[in-house]
């Protein structure tokens, strides 16, 4: 083992800590979820042996290798037979994805999901009125450039039109609303790419990211509440008349 690895895997183990007695593989999953989901840990680490985050939780191997088993088929690590278990890419979608699980047995819920989101855009927007910086603007002018040069590319659009709105959340300054908006976007990720069915949708939607845009570089905040709301009426439209037709 290399000098980085043992780093890392003494990192990780001393992180995790002990659960001690008793402790079924659910929590084991649970502890290794939110070690993975903190930040602590860059995507693409190779985790620890089996008998070294037993020791660590203070677990059998055989409760570890369950835990780790759940994870992979949710999409948190991969197995390389002989080289060992990673974390795989995109960290912060890790958590929203298992939560996921639960949530979509009750679809009805995608209603209030949509309605939520709404709120915490509109809300986020309204930070972001007070707090962006000229770096996020000019961020958010090159995802505009790329929504216009996609427009008969719904999937790339879609790209765009998410990276926007996440600088939006981003420029809020506050973590936890962040984080929220995108645990919901992840779990309504799948009628999201399929609100837009055609380029019309998709030039309506850019003079509407466009307008948000001009709103939040004047810092006018009335402007940015109006102009997100509306938005958000006519994108949550468009999930939901997606959501329906799949029912």
């Amino acid at each position: 083992m290399s000098v980085e690895s043992a780093a890392s895997t003494a990192k990780i183990s001393a992180a995790l800590g002990s659960l001690g007695q008793g402790s079924v593989v659910s929590e084991v999953a649970e502890r290794l979820l939110a070690f993975f989901t903190s930040g602590d840990i860059a995507p693409g680490t190779r985790l620890p042996a089996e008998r070294t985050l037993a020791a660590s939780l203070g677990v059998g191997r055989s409760a570890v290798r369950e835990a780790l088993a759940a994870l992979e088929i949710l999409g948190v690590v991969v197995v390389r037979p002989g080289s060992g278990t990673y974390l795989r890419d995109g960290v912060s979608e890790l958590l929203p994805r298992t939560l996921s699980w639960g949530l979509m047995l009750g679809a009805p819920r995608t209603r209030e999901l949509v309605e939520l989101r709404s709120g915490l855009e509109v809300q986020a927007a309204q930070l972001a009125a007070e707090r962006i910086t000229e770096e996020a603007l000019a961020r958010m002018r090159v995802n505009l450039e790329t929504m216009a040069g996609t427009l008969d590319d719904l999937g790339a659009f879609v790209e765009a039109d998410a990276a926007f709105h996440r600088e939006i959340a981003e420029a809020s300054g506050n973590q936890v609303l962040q984080e929220l908006l995108q645990s919901i976007r992840s779990l309504l990720r799948i009628w999201v790419d399929r609100a837009l069915t055609d380029e019309g949708h998709a030039a309506a939607a850019l003079k509407e990211h466009a307008m948000i845009h001009e709103a939040l570089a004047a810092r006018d905040a009335d402007a940015v509440t109006a102009t997100m709301r509306s938005h958000m009426q006519t994108a949550s439209r468009r999930l939901l008349a997606g959501y329906d037709a799949s029912q």
